[in-house]
């Protein structure tokens, strides 16, 4: 069993967190709490198919061009090659699941 408190945890944007539930090269899922006014550098996966899942707070994809917002219970799929970037435009964090297939670690390509 794993949860947030056994978890390899990480920092990344410097005030957000994630956490590594499942890390093999087939498949990836994350957990991560973004903080208000938190975002990614908007970007594009080869071979990765994403599945973003909120469990809290107000979240917002950018994918392709359109921002989606997404609230508890809803999520959205980011197919390889798609550009988008996760933000969150709220007052408040918003926590969020990340299943990645492969891995996504490594095949990350930067888009303006």
């Amino acid at each position: 069993m794993i949860d947030a408190s056994t978890a390899e945890h990480y920092v990344w944007g410097e005030i957000n967190d994630g956490w590594r539930l499942v890390d093999r090269p087939d498949l990836s899922v994350i957990q991560e709490k973004m903080a208000p006014g938190g975002k990614e550098v908007r970007h594009r996966h080869v071979k990765a198919r994403q599945f973003f899942y909120v469990v809290a707070g107000e979240f917002t994809m950018e994918l392709n061009g359109v921002r989606h917002t997404l609230h508890p219970r809803q999520g959205i799929e980011i197919p390889p090659g798609a550009a988008h970037q996760a933000l969150n435009l709220s007052s408040k964090p918003t926590e969020f699941v990340v299943t990645s297939m492969p891995n996504s670690r490594g095949d990350r390509e930067v888009v303006e």
